[in-house]
């Protein structure tokens, strides 16, 4: 046992008496901020390439752009930029602070700051295994694609495929061609019958056959997770240099050639014009907060397991404005490199850009694009790096996801999986692929879109509440601010603190209770999902959520005492220690 843990078992500091931190008059909650046994970042940019590689995933290459010029293009940047700033960065500086601090994952941290609300943890990981599920089952597409790139001729550029169907309809480099509501793209017709296969599946109720092509791209996939996590944030902090940057060089690339394509201009003029009638519309600012809300990524456990393996001094607030803006900003350049394409094709069909830039989702990446990409001089080559693009950004949120889960996980049972983190990631790895199976059959679209609406939706955003609720009204807000002043040297500011306590949580509920109201019927392609595929939504949903409660039952039920003092015990923070920093093999009080 190393020098710092054999004083720390014996409980030698605690006559060292209570800390000087005007904030922890009562249970001052104790914690390791830096221990020899855990593992630390190799260097700052590490810590910051992962953090934005995790907030940066295919959401904001095709749903920013979509829901931006769905609710009225640059006026839809006002609401955007009013929720990031009062609710997504808040609760994204909150989350790096409370990983930075108590230097533990998503289920162990609740001992220091609520012990009731532990089943939070738990259900955040459950989640993260959802993601997981029907996540990766994207990048093997992406991979798929990225493979059937390499030829001469893109595959989807004809219509003389044996998979193309006589409503096939090739409209590039040719006059005169009727465009019918039957007519289907060559990239469409490869999407759906050659990738998907979906037309041999009827439904969620005949999900059809395992597709050995897909299988084989989702163990590549999680073959490369597995070598980038096995051994820690030191192997993963150097892969995500290049899953990370490259992205940023594939985005300039793509928006150079966009922006000299004929047509472009339509699709910018489309993508920006304000309609400010549209500020009026409810569903515009519940678009807007739910954007920001999943682009940043607070609640999924990641930022708590990122920021658990950094130095206890960092800067965690101004790493909390860097990541958050270099998000943003990626989302609203996204959409310059994906509209300038729309007005190309636009420009192409001799339609409206509103005509050509009906799809969204999934659809917008393995349908329009390629589409256009199959028809520009170089399409090889764009082809290849747009891909590329998208694999390297879904691998870098599915390493921050399952870091997540291990290391909330191996935090909770040190003595048990401490040593055999290879062991443990490699069994976890497993788990996800095994979970993934009937999202590669030819109905697996039917079922990553389930999972997408129903296995995070509104239950993440009901557990982050529930997350910014304990915090700042049961760990309380002084004490909070407290910690981060231990940390940073300075109280967070009044804005910081009024944000916590009222307007965040007031934000999330906000999108709870919208999202309620109004349910959105779900499709996908021309299948209605049937109401009892909408019971099984439910379910999956509640299977994550429902350990919050259950758990609170549990620990008030096995906790000594009258009622009153089992709440009491159950509310407080564990106190073991005095608050320290311990910087390699020496102690020092925490400032």
């Amino acid at each position: 046992m190393p020098h710092q843990e054999q004083v720390l078992a014996h409980g030698n500091l605690c006559a060292q008496g209570p800390p000087k931190n005007a904030g922890y008059n009562s249970n001052p909650v104790p914690v390791m901020t830096q221990t020899e046994s855990r593992d630390k970042w190799g260097k700052k940019m590490d810590f910051l390439l992962s953090v934005i590689g995790f907030a940066v995933d295919l959401g904001n290459v095709w749903r920013f752009p979509y829901i931006c010029y769905q609710n009225g293009g640059g006026a839809f940047l006002i609401p955007y930029v009013l929720m990031a700033v009062f609710g997504g960065v808040p609760l994204f500086y909150m989350e790096l602070a409370l990983g930075q601090f108590h230097r533990t994952g998503a289920i162990s941290i609740w001992k220091h700051i609520c012990p009731m609300f532990k089943g939070i943890g738990f259900a955040i990981c459950i989640i993260a295994l959802y993601v997981s599920f029907y996540y990766n089952t994207i990048i093997a597409w992406a991979l798929f694609y990225f493979y059937s790139s390499f030829s001469s001729t893109l595959p989807w550029t004809s219509c003389d495929n044996e998979w193309n169907t006589e409503n096939c309809t090739n409209y590039f480099g040719k006059d005169n061609v009727t465009w019918t509501n039957y007519s289907r793209s060559p990239a469409e017709e490869f999407y759906t019958r050659n990738v998907l296969v979906v037309h041999e599946s009827s439904g969620l109720g005949d999900v059809g056959y395992i597709r050995w092509q897909l299988m084989l791209c989702l163990f590549l996939i999680f073959t490369i997770v597995y070598f980038s996590l096995w051994k820690g944030v030191k192997t993963s902090g150097k892969v995500v240099w290049v899953t990370a940057t490259l992205p940023y060089v594939v985005l300039l690339i793509l928006m150079i050639r966009g922006a000299t394509l004929p047509g472009a201009w339509k699709g910018v003029v489309f993508y920006l014009n304000p309609k400010w009638e549209k500020l009026k519309e409810t569903s515009v600012w519940v678009d807007a907060a739910a954007q920001i809300f999943f682009s940043l990524g607070p609640g999924f456990g990641v930022l708590l397991a990122l920021s658990s393996y950094n130095p206890f001094n960092n800067n965690c607030y101004r790493d909390a404005i860097v990541t958050s803006l270099v998000n943003c900003l990626t989302s609203f350049i996204s959409g310059f490199v994906i509209f300038t394409v729309l007005g190309y094709m636009a420009e192409q069909r001799n339609v409206n850009v509103e005509d050509v830039a009906r799809d969204k989702g999934p659809s917008l990446l393995f349908i329009t694009y390629p589409e256009a990409i199959a028809n520009m001089v170089g399409s090889t080559f764009f082809a290849i790096i747009f891909f590329a693009m998208m694999i390297t950004l879904g691998l870098d949120s599915t390493f921050g996801g399952l870091e997540a889960i291990i290391t909330a996980v191996m935090d909770e049972y040190p003595d048990t999986l401490s040593h055999r983190r290879e062991l443990f990631v490699l069994g976890l790895v497993v788990v996800c692929f095994l979970g993934s199976l009937s999202t590669l059959t030819t109905g697996g679209a039917y079922v990553v879109k389930l999972l997408e609406e129903f296995g995070v939706g509104s239950s993440i955003i009901a557990i982050v509440f529930l997350e910014a609720t304990a915090v700042s009204w049961f760990y309380g807000i002084n004490r909070f601010s407290n910690d981060i002043k231990s940390m940073l040297g300075y109280t967070p500011g009044l804005f910081w603190r009024v944000c916590w306590v009222a307007i965040s949580p007031a934000f999330l509920a906000y999108i709870i209770i919208s999202s309620l109201l109004n349910p959105q019927p779900l499709s996908l392609f021309d299948y209605k999902y049937p109401d009892w595929s909408m019971t099984v939504g439910y379910i999956i949903g509640a299977s994550s959520f429902m350990w919050i409660p259950i758990y609170m039952v549990y620990k008030l039920v096995w906790t000594p005492g009258s009622l009153k003092q089992r709440l009491a015990v159950c509310l407080r923070p564990e106190r073991t220690l005095p608050d320290i920093h311990t910087d390699s093999m020496s102690l020092s009080p925490v400032p």
